[in-house]
């Protein structure tokens, strides 16, 4: 197994660590803990693809578990936020059906021989919820330190973020499916 790969499987690794420090609010100062074991597997999702391309280590396995680890990440911090109410439960269903609309398409791809890459708009959109999650995460934090003073201001930026980042989702979703409809057709 190649760096890249190590690089995404240890994202995958990081998950349930990053989970349990956001959710033991007894661990102290936990929400800075899981700002920055999430900051560290957001860098593995950088660092990953950039070396493969650079040395030549792309394989189908990197270009199916990258996004699949990107997924997990992402969607593991939109379940959390919305189980401490820091998010909007109507926003991260929709991300969540997204991310299970293309992640079964593309094992029904792979089923057939074929990975499908990560194309523009789905960097994109997993920049906007990497962004959107350490936004959350950061303001969390702040209202944590100072007692909870700006908890709705904080709300609402989050809010914003979040609907940025959905929008995102929204269009990489309907760009994927426009571009893979020939092989959505011939599912059997």
């Amino acid at each position: 197994m190649n760096l890249p790969n190590k690089l995404t499987i240890l994202r995958i690794v990081l998950v349930p660590l990053f989970v349990a420090l956001l959710l033991t609010p007894a661990i102290p100062y936990n929400e800075i803990w899981a700002i920055l074991v999430f900051s560290l597997a957001s860098l593995t999702d950088m660092l990953d693809g950039r070396i493969a391309r650079k040395h030549g280590l792309v394989t189908d396995f990197g270009k199916f578990a990258d996004p699949v680890a990107d997924k997990i990440l992402t969607m593991s911090a939109f379940v959390c936020f919305v189980a401490l109410g820091w998010a909007d439960a109507a926003l991260v269903i929709i991300i969540l059906a997204r991310e299970f609309i293309v992640t079964s398409i593309r094992l029904v791809a792979a089923g057939g021989g074929k990975v499908i890459a990560a194309n523009l708009w789905g960097k994109a959109k997993t920049v906007s919820q990497i962004f959107a999650i350490l936004l959350v995460l950061a303001l969390q934090a702040v209202n944590s330190a100072t007692g909870y003073v700006y908890l709705e201001l904080f709300w609402w930026i989050g809010f914003a973020a979040l609907c940025v980042c959905t929008a995102l989702t929204l269009i990489s979703g309907g760009v994927y499916l426009w571009k893979n409809r020939s092989l959505i057709k011939n599912v059997k």
